[in-house]
C-alpha cells in the first residue's frame, strides 16, 4: 500500500504564520497577552500570547489543513502526530519584546523530514508587528515578501581581500545572560567591532543575516534551543550564508528540545574565519 508523505509545505507555514498575526495581535504589550502560566518546554515562563500564539498553529495546521505532523514547541513540548516529519515552532520568539511593545518579534516556524536540524526543507518566520515575512524551501532559495534576498554580496569574495577587518562588518550578537568565561572570550570581538547589533528575537535577526543587512551574527551562549533556529537555519542557508558551531563545524544537530546550541552564522566563509579565530585566540 502507498502511503503519501503529507509535507508541510512553505506556502501552508505562510499561511499559518498570517493566522497567528491576526490572533496575537491584540495581546501585544497588554496585561492580558502578560498573564502567566506557569513554564513551557522550553524552560521559560510561558505567557497568553505565547499559548494563543501556539494554538493558533496547531489548530490550523489539523483543522483547515487536516496536518497532523509532530509538534516540536517552546511552550508544549513534543506533541506526537500521526503523519510524517516535524513541525518546530516557536510560535513568539522575542516574546520579552511583544510584552513591552517594543515592534520586533516573530513567529518561527520551520518542518523538517527527519529529526535533526539539517532536514529542515520548508520554513517561515513573520514579522509579527508588521507582517513582513521571510521564507525558504530546500533548494529554491529565500525570500522576503516573495522577493529573492541574499546575504551581503560585498565581501562574499574575500579569501583574496585580506584588507578586510571588523571595522568593516556589522555584527549581530546576544551577550543576554552570558556566562563570565563565555563573555571573556567575546570580550576582544566585540571592542574590535565597531558596529554590534542586538535586537531582542533570535530567529529574526538571522533574518537580517539572509537579506544583507547584518555580515555575521554570533551567539556563544549555549542557550539557543532548537525552536529558536530552525526556521532561519534554512532561511540563511539558502540564502547564501553559513550557519557554522563554535567549535568551527556546519552546524547540525538532533531536534530534542534538550539541545541547546552555540553558533556563528556568516555571509562568507572568509567572515566567519576572521571571528572564528578571534574567538580561538581568547580560549
Amino acid at each position: 500500500m502507498n502511503v503519501t508523505f503529507k509535507t508541510v509545505s512553505e506556502d501552508i507555514l505562510i499561511d499559518v504564520s498570517k493566522q497567528v498575526r491576526d490572533n496575537i495581535l491584540g495581546l501585544v504589550g497588554t496585561e492580558e497577552g502578560n498573564l502567566k502560566f506557569g513554564r513551557g518546554a522550553g524552560g521559560d515562563i510561558s505567557k497568553k500570547i505565547d499559548l494563543v500564539a501556539e494554538e493558533t498553529v496547531i489548530n490550523t495546521l489539523k483543522k483547515k489543513y487536516n496536518l497532523r505532523p509532530t509538534i516540536i514547541g517552546e511552550e508544549c513540548g513534543k506533541i506526537h502526530g500521526s503523519d510524517d516529519g516535524y513541525l518546530i515552532m516557536d510560535a513568539i520568539d522575542g516574546t520579552t519584546n511583544a510584552s513591552r511593545g517594543l515592534p520586533f518579534f516573530c513567529c518561527s516556524l520551520a518542518f523538517a523530514l527527519d529529526f535533526k536540524l539539517s532536514s529542515v526543507v520548508s520554513s517561515c518566520i513573520i514579522n509579527l508587528s508588521n507582517g513582513d515575512i521571510y521564507h525558504a524551501s530546500n533548494g529554491n532559495g529565500s525570500y522576503f515578501n516573495n522577493n529573492k534576498i541574499r546575504v551581503q554580496q560585498e565581501y562574499t569574495n574575500t579569501d583574496l581581500n585580506t584588507s578586510l577587518n571588523f571595522g568593516d562588518l556589522i555584527i549581530g550578537t546576544n551577550v543576554s545572560g552570558l556566562s563570565k568565561p563565555n563573555l571573556e572570550k567575546i570580550e576582544t570581538l566585540l571592542s574590535i567591532t565597531k558596529h554590534v547589533r542586538h535586537f531582542g528575537a533570535n530567529a529574526l535577526e538571522l533574518c537580517y543575516l539572509a537579506h544583507g543587512y547584518l555580515d555575521a551574527y554570533v551567539d556563544i551562549r549555549n542557550k539557543i534551543r532548537i525552536t529558536d533556529m530552525a526556521a532561519a537555519y534554512l532561511i540563511v542557508k539558502e540564502a547564501g550564508g553559513y550557519m557554522f558551531s563554535d567549535t568551527g563545524l556546519y552546524l547540525d544537530s538532533t531536534l530534542d528540545l534538550d539541545e541547546r546550541l552555540s553558533f556563528i552564522a556568516s555571509s562568507s566563509k572568509h567572515i566567519f574565519n576572521m571571528i572564528y579565530d578571534v574567538l580561538k585566540k581568547s580560549d
